[in-house]
């Protein structure tokens, strides 16, 4: 698949909450070590514009992956994820196209590619769509990925085998199989006791707080993802403001560490917060944080 298939109308409003997401994700500022509208984090070869043209590339897309669920709605789950890697890597092809081969948005096109599916399957056997079953969904195409493409080093070489052997980091594809599980236990219980950036900038924190981010090892080593996770959690238990992020953002700066990972899954739980009820209903407890 060289080129964008013919497509019709999206038939859930997924790919437009992906694309929503990606937006505000990208405009939250300040985010430590990332790209936003105050700096490049800890890019040089990054900025607001360029993730700007290569959420451009990735949103027609988006809708090929629903479709692509929907059509092969009755097929079993575990049969999805191959029919559906072709598109994923045209998808990525034309990142890399608008972005001079600079990658900025391969694990996001994997984590929110998988949700669009996942929603076009649910819509394809008229189930509703809800935090639950796009999480059920999405781990029942995904099972088996890891065993699969890490531990049995099907991918290799690659980052993600390579940082799975050494220190079995399972990275996107461990959150997808679980069904977004750091996502639905660190997240989502707080999500309607917040607002604005506020709950947006508290959800980036205590996913870097938890989250085993292979961005951050590939660029630091494990040294890097514990500074993070600590860093994370001191804010959180203290209270903070603007100019403790932007602190936290020129240390990041230094060391040059960016979580990018947990900027997907930031984006991710943007998506599936659409569909929580009010309260939450969660049946993971609380962190302290």
């Amino acid at each position: 698949m060289t080129g964008l298939p013919a497509i019709s109308s999206p038939v859930t409003a997924l790919p437009e909450k992906v694309i929503a997401a990606l937006r505000c994700e990208l405009d939250l500022t300040p985010k430590p070590g990332l790209v936003d509208r105050n700096n490049n984090g800890a890019h040089h070869d990054m900025d607001h514009a360029l993730f700007m043209k290569s959420i451009r590339a990735i949103t027609p897309w988006l809708t090929v992956f629903e479709q692509l669920g929907y059509r092969q709605a009755f097929l079993p789950a575990e049969s999805q994820l191959s029919l559906l890697r072709p598109a994923g890597l045209a998808c990525e092809e034309a990142m890399f196209s608008a972005t001079g081969q600079i990658n900025t948005h391969q694990g996001g096109i994997f984590s929110l590619g998988l949700l669009c599916c996942a929603a076009g399957r649910l819509a394809g056997r008229k189930e509703p769509l809800s935090t639950t079953a796009l999480c059920q969904e999405t781990s029942a195409i995904c099972q088996g990925i890891v065993a699969r493409e890490l531990a049995t080093g099907q991918v290799t070489p690659s980052a993600g085998a390579r940082l799975y052997q050494r220190y079995s980091l399972t990275g996107a594809r461990g959150e997808a199989e679980s069904g977004f599980l750091t996502v639905r236990r660190y997240v989502l219980p707080y999500w309607h006791q917040e607002s604005g950036d506020r709950q947006h900038h508290n959800a980036l924190l205590r996913l870097m707080a938890v989250n085993a981010d292979s961005n951050l090892v590939s660029r630091g080593g494990i040294e890097g993802l514990q500074y993070v996770r600590h860093s994370a959690q001191q804010t959180l238990m203290a209270p903070w403001g603007v100019a403790e992020l932007e602190e936290m953002d020129r240390h990041f700066i230094l060391r040059r560490l960016s979580p990018g990972g947990s900027a997907d899954l930031l984006a991710v739980a943007m998506v599936l917060a659409d569909f929580l009820p009010s309260p939450p209903e969660s049946a993971f407890g609380k962190i302290p944080w």
